[in-house]
């Protein structure tokens, strides 16, 4: 870290033992204390530039089954004691809740080391190296003449410390890093204009792409669609590329997450051990994946994190859920808590054999979906219906560039109906996906 972090285990502790003497039954503490690097660039120079460290302490206190929560980002004793005393004052007036409580404290342990959260390199890069990185990768995506404008470049770093008690016994820490690079970019003139961009986010800053890849895959990624045609509405196979794969697989995150699934605005309610794809289809999530941006050792109420399948060959095994979501479903955490929700960790797609080439080779007429834009997404039904940028295929190969489409189809159907798994998964982000070749959605055009 760039300053030495206060003693967050002790002063964690401190405050579950002063919650108890309160009154509280049960008393949870999180602490943060993280430092951010964040510069923007555009046209060579710095538009936007953030550096910064800030600590934010936030507890959770239950009483006779009725719980309160509070933060500050003042970390002094007196504000501290303040809110601990408020806070279980609070707690005496919310309404009971049988399902409310602590995780259960775990026998198990998670070698912290072992994940490789953090990179020591990171807090020693000077400001002027990250500066100069967002400047490099801006510069050389602008001497392709093919690009005629940038909405900049930007690299950015987190160094984090997270602590976390509760009056269970559990009290850890651990220390984290992000390092990303990006570059936006746009192509063609005012009448046929197209945009893209690329980025790559690591753990290790040894790890991250260099700005000549990058620029050169955001360059790539903007010109392919230079002068766009329009296609009929038609039914056809689309192929989804990674970072599309990993779009869908956010929707169907959110569709298995056990808060959805309590609340019943999922339509897998009441599917678990059902079939719901082919048995091309293996999803876990995974918390425990050395260097991932995912990873962590234990979730927000400090159950250790694990591999859970969620789908295995088509059929759901597992909804993701935190302490509360699993008393109300009488199942067990997954080790997911994010705040008072449910989150991800590392949410994947299993990859398959089959290269992206082969895949397109297979396609005599379809979509490549390179991009989408607004919402249309309904878990409750899983009905999909979303802006697109695409490729259109032709006997096996890449024939033009298409916009103005749209595309729509339903998850539950999506799932049967995946042809080919790619070979090419990356963990970009926490949620991750090989290319996918879909038998057949709707495509709107004309």
């Amino acid at each position: 870290m760039k300053k030495a972090s206060p003693l967050l285990k002790e002063l964690a502790e401190y405050m579950i033992n002063f919650g108890k003497i309160q009154g509280a039954d049960e008393v949870e503490v999180s602490i943060v204390d993280g430092y951010e690097f964040a510069v923007d660039v555009r046209f060579g120079e710095v538009e936007n530039l953030v550096e910064a460290g800030s600590r934010f302490l936030s507890l959770r206190v239950i009483k006779d089954k009725k719980t309160a929560y509070a933060s500050s980002s003042d970390l002094t004793k007196e504000t501290l004691q303040n809110l601990m005393k408020n806070a279980v004052k609070r707690a005496v007036l919310a309404n009971p809740d049988e399902f409310s409580g602590l995780a259960p404290l775990t026998p198990q342990k998670i070698d912290i080391k072992s994940l490789k959260l953090y990179d020591p390199e990171i807090p020693e890069l000077v400001a002027e190296k990250k500066i100069d990185l967002a400047i490099e990768t801006e510069k050389i995506a602008l001497s392709d003449r093919r690009i005629t404008n940038s909405h900049g470049a930007g690299f950015a770093t987190n160094e984090i410390k997270v602590a976390l008690g509760n009056s269970n016994g559990f009290l850890e820490e651990y220390d984290q890093t992000v390092c990303s690079l990006s570059v936006d970019l746009q192509a063609g003139d005012t009448d046929n204009r197209v945009e893209d961009s690329w980025f790559s986010s690591t753990r290790h800053f040894k790890e991250l792409e260099s700005p000549e890849e990058i620029a050169k895959k955001a360059v790539e990624r903007t010109v392919r669609q230079l002068k766009p045609q329009k296609i009929k509405t038609q039914k056809v196979p689309v192929i989804f590329e990674p970072m599309m794969t990993s779009w869908l697989l956010g929707f169907l995150c959110a569709c298995v997450s056990g808060v959805s699934i309590y609340q019943k605005i999922s339509f897998l309610v009441d599917k678990l051990g059902k079939r719901i794809g082919n048995e091309k289809i293996t999803v876990f999530d995974d918390g425990l994946l050395p260097r991932k941006l995912g990873a962590r050792p234990f979730d927000s109420e400090g159950v250790p994190c694990q591999k859970t399948p969620v789908v295995e060959k088509g059929v759901l095994k597992n909804y993701l859920c935190n302490s509360y979501a699993a008393r109300k479903l009488k199942l067990k955490s997954t080790g997911n808590a994010a705040g008072t929700g449910v989150s991800p960790n590392n949410f994947y797609l299993n990859a398959g054999r089959n290269t992206p080439e082969e895949i397109i080779s297979t396609t005599e007429k379809g979509l490549i979906l390179i991009r989408t834009l607004g919402h249309g997404l309904n878990p409750v039904t899983g009905d999909i219906s979303r802006g697109a940028f695409g490729l259109w295929v032709e006997k096996g190969e890449i024939a033009y560039p298409v916009s103005e489409i749209t595309i729509s189809g339903n998850l539950g159907e999506i799932l049967n109906q995946i042809e080919m798994v790619g070979n090419d998964l990356e963990f970009r982000t926490p949620l991750a996906g090989p290319t996918i070749k879909i038998a057949e959605l709707t495509v709107a055009g004309q």
